[in-house]
């Protein structure tokens, strides 16, 4: 799946080869002003990237099954992204909680009970992408991840959007949602330092709560991490976000870079004629 400031494409191989393409010109939440405010941008890129990854997962599995020109309608999105975000609020979020408030009760209190949390949600994250990456299909998705990532900095370097040249690139990128996982991890310890430790259901409650502003500061900190990722020390920075993505991508074979190229050139040609068709200023 390629992502154009107003466009995307989302590509995948059919069962006999070829490569089935869906494309959408973006409208609404997803090229608003909005998504020019500071904090805010970043709880909108958070939704747009359930939802629009929700749409490609449904678009794939629908070629796999031979039905592409079945649509998932607007309820169903909804439902799927609000039970990824539940799922991600439990096991990301109130699970490390009631793990250090365990910890606690079993060991005494500590000052350092947000810190141990933080560790608990590193270590839950970790461990979900380890094993969820053991499945066959998900190793699958992690190579057509790669491949996204190769094209993309390869295009970034200037260099020709075939097979050789784009094999030649890292399956790693400054902007990439796992580093975003991580850096979420960080600016946790962060906001809920200064809350200090009440009952533990309102501890559970402020985790929860927060979760919007957690992830706008996150994204502001990958955003300017990937304007100043030449700057040594902010290179140095955002190292551990890069060798996290190495749970998160695989090295992909040519079949799967062509895929991610073909997508990248319908987006492209699709930002193109976007731009064409814009109403030229009064």
């Amino acid at each position: 799946m390629i992502r154009g400031p107003n466009t995307v494409a989302v590509a995948c191989r059919r069962p006999d080869g070829n490569i089935a393409l869906r494309t959408e010109t973006l409208g609404g939440v997803y090229v608003s002003l909005l998504r020019r405010l500071p904090l805010l941008r970043g709880i909108l890129v958070l939704w747009e990237t359930l939802a629009l990854g929700m749409r490609a997962l449904i678009f794939s599995s629908s070629v796999q099954l031979g039905e592409e020109e079945k649509e998932a309608g607007p309820w169903s999105i909804w439902t799927m992204v609000l039970a990824a975000l539940a799922f991600v609020a439990i096991l990301f979020f109130a699970g490390p909680v009631l793990v250090a408030g365990w910890l606690e009760d079993a060991f005494g209190e500590t000052p350092w009970v947000v810190v141990i949390e933080s560790l608990v949600r590193l270590a839950v994250l970790i461990g979900y992408l380890l094993l969820i990456g053991l499945l066959p299909d998900v190793r699958r998705v992690y190579a057509y991840h790669g491949a996204e990532h190769k094209t993309i900095n390869a295009l970034e370097s200037g260099d020709p959007l075939d097979i050789p040249h784009v094999q030649r690139h890292s399956v790693t990128h400054i902007r990439c949602g796992t580093s975003f996982l991580l850096t979420v991890v960080l600016i946790s310890v962060i906001v809920f330092a200064p809350l200090g430790t009440p009952d533990l259901w309102l501890r559970i409650v402020s985790r929860i709560v927060l979760i919007p502003v957690i992830a706008g500061l996150a994204y502001e900190v990958i955003r300017l991490g990937s304007k100043f990722h030449h700057h040594p020390v902010v290179g140095t920075l955002m190292r551990p976000n890069l060798a996290l993505q190495a749970l998160t991508t695989r090295e992909p074979d040519d079949d799967q870079v062509a895929v991610a190229i073909h997508a990248l050139k319908q987006a492209m040609a699709m930002e193109k004629q976007v731009e064409v068709e814009k109403p030229s200023a009064p």
